[in-house]
């Protein structure tokens, strides 16, 4: 291949604004540092970026028409291929900055650059089914007259539309409409295909709570490093990179405690600041594994500057998707690239029931972090006796794995265990209660 054979690497100029007396989690300078690291996740370079103060956003243009004007020029003289707006554009706002820039230049806002990366990073067949679920969610009040290849990629045309000899509408707008339909029974077959792997999951939840094995969820902001400590912890081999979203798609691993009790681990997809709504709805199967968790680790990247406004974000987030209370961990994670004595205070720090401090790539404090898990669990116990009978060897190997075993004996009717196991799990061995009369 010749050298000017390459793809060109396209040219990204960067747009924020912020409103005066508005309180943002992060600020507007670091907003725009974040967007810029997406850009060049997504494979773009970034060349130059703006920043505007407003009163208020402007309705047709988000920002004033003379800054838009000043960004006109500056992208031509950086020969600029897109301008990328660090808050989500709306379809007016779409369409009247377009006439500015011309079709020569790429307009894209922060949910339209997620969801690119997204769809770059999305190797399972459920992952592909959100993310596309979510463009087409996206697309849809978007669409203009430009997006006559929709339709013409289902199979349909123009001609064939039915416009011929009626008069009454013209043919852009008849085939917006045809695009209008295309989309409406994507996005249909989409969440049908959805609610099947929704089902799926729910089944392998349902057999999971069977084996009585506890769940622990990692979340955390993206790029925290919940896959390098899954992987440190249960030697997967999940995609860990340090970029943004550099994976998407859950994985749940077994491992055990240094007690010998099992437990699952299942890494989640990262949030961060801004998250489209549309990808929170289309993630919301892979996100309730978080749900369904008995335990909540919260990974944080110490060393990053916004640590306590990442904190913020990925609570925020859980809230928003209604995970139920549950004992959290907050995990102080990359200590190795950190100078300080103490982790940053923040207000709410109470909602964790430990904090640790470790480094997933070397493995310094996974160790006390494993018997923090330990302590928190053993909050969640109950000690019963339990009589088990002798054919029931299976539960009595459960009991082994889920809970701590501190007294076995035998008698005429069956073991008699003395246990700590799980309150989710007590009603299970109801009917094994044991009591010495």
């Amino acid at each position: 291949m010749h050298q000017n054979e390459f793809p060109k690497v396209e040219r990204a100029f960067l747009v924020g604004a912020e409103v005066r007396g508005t309180n943002s989690v992060i600020s507007l300078q670091d907003s725009l540092s974040e967007l810029a690291l997406l850009a060049e996740t997504a494979g773009m370079e970034v060349v130059g970026q703006t920043t505007q103060t407003l009163n208020s956003i402007v309705p047709a243009t988000f920002i004033g028409s003379g800054k838009l004007e000043e960004v006109q020029a500056v992208i031509k003289e950086l020969e600029a291929d897109a301008v990328i707006f660090d808050d989500e554009l709306s379809p007016r706002h779409q369409r009247e900055i377009s006439k500015v820039f011309g079709n020569d230049i790429k307009l894209l806002d922060r949910s339209a650059l997620i969801l690119d990366i997204f769809a770059q990073h999305a190797k399972t067949k459920e992952g592909s089914l959100q993310v596309e679920l979510a463009q087409y969610e996206y697309r849809l009040p978007r669409l203009t007259r430009q997006w006559t290849h929709l339709a013409r990629q289902a199979g349909g045309s123009a001609a064939g539309s039915g416009v011929g000899g009626v008069g009454l509408r013209g043919p852009g707008e008849t085939q917006l409409e045809v695009d209008r339909r295309e989309i409406g029974r994507k996005i249909d077959r989409i969440k049908r295909d959805l609610e099947g792997v929704r089902q799926h999951r729910s089944q392998h939840r349902q057999q999971r709570r069977k084996t009585g094995i506890p769940v622990i969820a990692l979340v955390g902001y993206t790029n925290a490093g919940k896959s390098t400590l899954l992987n440190h912890l249960t030697n997967a081999s999940v995609y860990a990179q340090d970029q943004l979203f550099a994976t998407l798609d859950p994985t749940t691993r077994r491992t055990a405690l240094p007690s010998g009790r099992q437990v699952l681990l299942t890494d989640t997809v990262g949030f961060i600041q801004k998250l489209p709504t549309t990808l929170i709805a289309a993630f919301r199967a892979t996100l309730e594994e978080t749900q369904e968790a008995s335990m909540l680790l919260h990974m944080v990247d110490i060393s990053h500057p916004n640590v306590v406004a990442h904190i913020d974000v990925v609570e925020d987030t859980l809230a928003e998707i209604d995970v139920p209370s549950m004992p959290r961990i907050l995990v102080w994670n990359k200590i190795d690239r950190w100078a300080g004595d103490t982790p940053p205070q923040f207000p709410d720090s109470d909602m964790y029931r430990e904090q640790v401090c470790i480094s997933a790539r070397t493995g310094e404090g996974v160790p006390e972090l494993l018997e923090a898990i330990e302590r928190v669990f053993a909050q969640e116990l109950v000690r019963i006796t339990l009589q088990i009978p002798f054919e029931r060897g299976d539960l009595v190997s459960r009991l082994y794995r889920i809970g701590r075993v501190l007294t076995q004996e035998s008698s005429a009717e069956g073991m008699i265990l003395d246990v700590e196991i799980p309150k989710s799990a007590q009603d299970r061995y109801q009917d094994f209660a044991y009591e010495n009369t």
